[in-house]
């Protein structure tokens, strides 16, 4: 069972605790600064900074201007 939109609504980055949207199997922290994605395992979202990447600027960039989140 895929993360439900409602719970995705209700998530924030644990850093920044800037809003996150849903990527494939990755939750992905709006915030400029980090550009952090946390990774979805058995359908479980992780939660936890120590789990999560830094994405590089460009594919970060990408994945906003996918899910509409205005950057600049």
């Amino acid at each position: 069972m895929p993360v439900p939109e409602d719970l995705i609504e209700i998530l924030a980055c644990p850093e920044t605790k800037a809003p996150v949207v849903l990527e494939g199997n990755w939750i992905v922290s709006t915030d400029p600064g980090t550009r952090r994605r946390y990774p979805i395992k058995d359908d479980i979202p992780i939660m936890l900074i120590d789990e999560s990447e830094t994405m590089e600027e460009e594919a970060w960039r990408g994945v906003m201007k996918k899910h509409g989140v205005s950057i600049d």
